[in-house]
This record gives structure tokens, C-alpha cells and sequence, in this order.
């Protein structure tokens, strides 16, 4: 009963989600578009962008709304109202208004790629957009609702209203002796104080949300990392998948040494000779000088394959000799199809000679 609940214990230990996910699954998870991203990050950038944007481009823009209404009161006002005209009236509107918001656009274009480039670098994938019924159960959506990540979205933004709030009361309260007198400005210093304050407002939120947009990617990153976390038993699943099941990889390797084995037994019939040490080592070479610049070691093995080899030679009526140091240096330094090295050359040719001697005596 003991040993039972020790063995649940360790299972259950092992489904845990404790580890640190892997290459593999990251990178699959960043495939189906599962990355550690803020969707508030590029909204903040944008938002400060674009206001710095109005405070650097301000004087081209002025002078060109300038531009659109001197156009409109000293121009267009003294054309005939044709169709013509009215179309031709729209279309310079069009243009010269699409000049005055390209500076805003192409920064706001910019600033939201760069933001996002930013978080997950370079990513191409459909799977987001792909139809899931499992996203319409209702009882998951109502986790989804009363989660923590909700109370934490929530908590997110009483705060951030809480700030921006404050920081528009702070700034309209310094400003409220200047807001007391704009009823006797003139209507031009109205909107150039009324331009001022919005831009200040605007720079200021900017940067408080892309503060508060990083503490954000922070805490959707610390999330992902959860969310990805493996077990012990994940992992040992996904390195079965992808290296192979240890125990099918090994009877893959002893098939292949049986066979290794089986087309060297077939090599010992060929072999000129057997060197032996004499029950230990067995290295089985062959020499010919027309196709060969030395002999060569075609079988070798220790112990019970030794044996073999010498069965082999036997029933083969190959020669075998015994010389303990050659045939221990042969087993160890050359392999088989290798050519013996140069030093071992006078030793084996004095071997060679002796086997052609006695077949030749055997003639």
C-alpha cells in the first residue's frame, strides 16, 4: 500500500509543470502565434509618438491648414458651382489634407512595426486566424472571466485611470489662472494656449502608459513562461519524439552489429591468414598485390567472436598462426578494412611468407 502511494506520488510529481520549456516547444508555440507580448506597448508608443510628433510637425501643419483655407475663401469661393468644379474642389481638399496627416501617419505606421518588433522580433503566422470551436465553450470563457489575469487586467486599469486622471487634474490646476483668462484673449491665443495644453497632456499620458505598458510586458512574459512550462514527463515524451524511443534506438543498434558481424564472418573465407592470441584476439588479413598496397585487416574480435573467426578459418582451412603481441597491436590499431601501418609491415610479411611457404609445401 506503501509502495502504491509512493508510485502516484512520483507520477503526479512528474506531471507537474516545473521545468522551463524547451527550444522545441518554443519555437512550436511561437508557430501557432503563442508569444510573450503587451498589447499596450504599441498603443503607449504610438500615443507618445504621435503627440511628439504634432510638436516637431506643428509649424508644417499649420501652414498648410493655412494654406487649405486662404485656398478655400480667396479661391474655390469665386468658382462656378459645376459638377466639374465641386469634384475638382474635393479632390484638392483630398490631397492637401492627406499632407497634413502623412508626418502623423508614418510615424504612428513606424512606431507601431518597431514596437512590435521590439517584443517578438519577426513573426509570419496564420494559426491565430485559424476557426477553433473550442474557443466557443462557454464554460471556458467563463474561467476566462473570473480568472486571475481578469482581476489583474482589471487592477491594471483602475490604476492606469487613476494616474492619468491625476496627472490631467495636476496639470489643469497649475494652468488654472491662464484657463481664467481666455475669455479676454483673442481667438488665435486661445487655440495656440488651447494646442499647448493638449500637447503637454498628451506628451505626459505617453509616457506614463509606455511606463506602465512595461510592467505590463513584464507580467504577460512572467505569464507566458507559466503558461509554457513543461514536466518532467513532457520532457522525456518530447525527446522520445524527436530522438527516438531509447529502448527501440537500442535493438536498432544490436541489429546493426549483428549484421556488422554477419558480413565480417562472411570476410574470414577470403582472409590469407589468422593471427591469434591464441584464445583471447583473433585478426583475420588479407593481401593482394594487384589490388592492394599492404594487407588488410577484413575481420578482428575478442573472446567469443575470436572464436568464431577461428572456427570459420578452420572449416575454411585457413591458416591461423599464433603470435600474441602481433595480433594484440593489430586488434588495437588498425580497423577493419584498414591497411596495416608501415610498421608492421616486416612482421606481417614475415607471417605472409611463412602461410605462402606452407601452401606452397600443401601444392
Amino acid at each position: 500500500m506503501v509502495s502504491l502511494r509512493m508510485q502516484l506520488d512520483l507520477q503526479m510529481f512528474s506531471q507537474e509543470k516545473t521545468e522551463p520549456a524547451s527550444p522545441k516547444k518554443r519555437q512550436e508555440s511561437r508557430e501557432k502565434g503563442q508569444v510573450a507580448k503587451s498589447m499596450e506597448l504599441p498603443a503607449a508608443f504610438i500615443l507618445f509618438f504621435c503627440f511628439l510628433s504634432f510638436y516637431i510637425f506643428g509649424g508644417y501643419m499649420k501652414n498648410q491648414l493655412t494654406l487649405v483655407f486662404r485656398s478655400i475663401f480667396y479661391d474655390y469661393l469665386l468658382m462656378d458651382i459645376t459638377t466639374a468644379n465641386v469634384n475638382l474642389l474635393f479632390q484638392q481638399l483630398f490631397m492637401q489634407s492627406i499632407m497634413i496627416i502623412v508626418p502623423v501617419l508614418m510615424v504612428a505606421m513606424v512606431t507601431a512595426i518597431f514596437s512590435n518588433y521590439l517584443q517578438i522580433g519577426v513573426m509570419f503566422t496564420g494559426d491565430p486566424l485559424k476557426m477553433k470551436f473550442s474557443k466557443l465553450n462557454p464554460i471556458e470563457g467563463a474561467k476566462k472571466i473570473f480568472s486571475a489575469r481578469t482581476l489583474v487586467d482589471f487592477v491594471k486599469s483602475v490604476l492606469k485611470m487613476s494616474i492619468i486622471g491625476y496627472v490631467v487634474y495636476d496639470t489643469l490646476w497649475a494652468e488654472k489662472s491662464s484657463l481664467m483668462e481666455l475669455a479676454r484673449l483673442p481667438l488665435e491665443n486661445i487655440f495656440v494656449f488651447m494646442a499647448s495644453v493638449t500637447l503637454k497632456l498628451g506628451l505626459k499620458i505617453g509616457l506614463i502608459l509606455i511606463v506602465l505598458a512595461l510592467f505590463d510586458y513584464m507580467y504577460q512574459k512572467y505569464e507566458f513562461e507559466k503558461s509554457i512550462k513543461m514536466s518532467k514527463q513532457d520532457i522525456k515524451d518530447e525527446y522520445k519524439k524527436s530522438e527516438g524511443d531509447p529502448l527501440i534506438k537500442g535493438k536498432i543498434r544490436e541489429k546493426q552489429r549483428r549484421m556488422a558481424m554477419q558480413r565480417m564472418m562472411q570476410e574470414v573465407p577470403k582472409a590469407d591468414v589468422v593471427i591469434t592470441n591464441p584464445t583471447h584476439f583473433a585478426v583475420a588479413l588479407k593481401y593482394d598485390s594487384n589490388n592492394m598496397q599492404a594487407p588488410t585487416v577484413i575481420a578482428k574480435g575478442t573472446e567469443y567472436i575470436a572464436l568464431k573467426i577461428k572456427q570459420i578459418a578452420k572449416e575454411n582451412r585457413i591458416v591461423t598462426i599464433e603470435n600474441k603481441p602481433l595480433a594484440r597491436t593489430l586488434y588495437a590499431q588498425v580497423e577493419i578494412g584498414e591497411a596495416i601501418p608501415a610498421d608492421m609491415f616486416q612482421a606481417v610479411a614475415e607471417v605472409l611468407a611463412y602461410v605462402y611457404k606452407m601452401k606452397g609445401k600443401a601444392n
